[in-house]
């Protein structure tokens, strides 16, 4: 089937003309704005995210009043945790840097970002195993960047990564699958949310949180169930709080393998015998990381347009970001 005669795919309905925005440090984009005048432009992000996400670069550093070139800042312990300092003149910036943090991301939350990519690293930006130097000098990777931790610890729903994860194929399907399931979350509130519409929605989404967390999935669908019993505005923040932090769950080769499983059971009385074995043998396949997770889902999807089988037609686990991005030719 060439591109003309394809079917829309089935996370395109669920999403509206409002951009995928992304937070981003603006040096990943090619900005010259590290210490030493030059960047680290990162080309999946700018040639290929690039194409379907809006960035919203941010360059805290810059921001605080630190020049380009500057010299070094790094993360030095102190008696009640790590401190942002300038080590050739002493400076400690470390107030300076949480107040602009504290605003900059208060206004970046009204902005709505659907996801945000950090600097590895970075005494700022990064998210993890930053360098934090004690007094003998010698550094140990248990740090957090101080823009980083202020925006993990202010927005916890939404998806943050570093450019470095990235190159991780696992981590990377999660994050980017995280930020469409975000956007449509967002879409649906943009839309109106209401108790039938937030059925669909979770209904929609069934597989996806099933290969994250199971028990998390259950949660939700629990939480769908007391509509009527609690306030809906209360009932809508406690679903999407939960939705955000199953999906924040890494999902497993096991967990998909069940939910392939579960998926053929909606066929089983379509397929014929050889079909259903070949399936059976590509979910196996996958299972003992002989083929990636496209292989069995293709055929999936083949056999659930060809048999109109509806509610699987209407799981986005199927595919619930571009197949253009390729994210699961290598999970």
């Amino acid at each position: 089937m060439n591109q003309a005669t394809r079917p829309e795919p089935s996370w395109r309905p669920w999403h509206d003309d409002e951009p995928i925005r992304l937070g981003i440090s603006s040096c990943l984009l090619g900005a010259k704005v590290r210490f030493d005048g030059g960047h680290k432009r990162d080309r999946y992000l700018t040639d290929v995210l690039g194409e379907w996400f809006q960035w919203v670069p941010v360059c805290p550093e810059l921001d605080i009043g630190l020049g380009v070139p500057r010299p070094t800042i790094r993360l030095v312990q102190g008696e009640n945790g790590p401190r942002l300092v300038e080590p050739k003149s002493g400076e400690d910036l470390t107030e300076k840097m949480a107040s602009y943090s504290e605003t900059k991301i208060d206004e970046l939350m009204v902005k709505d970002l659907d996801g945000y990519i950090l600097k590895r690293a970075s005494p700022s930006c990064g998210m993890e195993r930053v360098k934090v130097f004690g007094k003998g000098g010698m550094p140990s990777k248990d740090g957090v960047g101080i823009f980083a931790r202020v925006l993990l610890e202010k927005w916890p729903n939404l998806p943050v990564e570093e450019e470095g994860r990235l190159n991780d194929p696992v981590l990377r399907e999660r994050f980017i699958e995280h930020v469409f399931c975000r956007h449509r979350w967002r879409t649906l509130v943009r839309r109106g949310v209401s108790r039938r519409r937030l059925v669909e929605f979770h209904t929609a989404h069934k597989l996806v949180l099933r290969a994250h967390n199971e028990a998390g999935y259950r949660r939700l669908g629990r939480i769908v169930a007391s509509a009527g019993s609690i306030p809906d505005e209360e009932l809508y923040l406690r679903y999407e709080d939960e939705f955000h932090t199953v999906l924040q769950t890494r999902p497993t080769r096991k967990r998909h393998t069940n939910v392939l499983y579960h998926a053929l059971g909606y066929l089983k009385r379509v397929l014929e015998p050889t079909e259903k074995q070949e399936l059976l043998g590509l979910i196996e396949d996958y299972r003992n990381e002989m083929v990636p997770l496209i292989v069995p889902i293709t055929l999936l999807r083949h056999h659930v347009a060809r048999h109109d089988i509806d509610y699987l037609k209407g799981q986005l686990y199927l595919e619930p970001h571009p197949r253009e991005l390729m994210l699961r030719n290598r999970v």
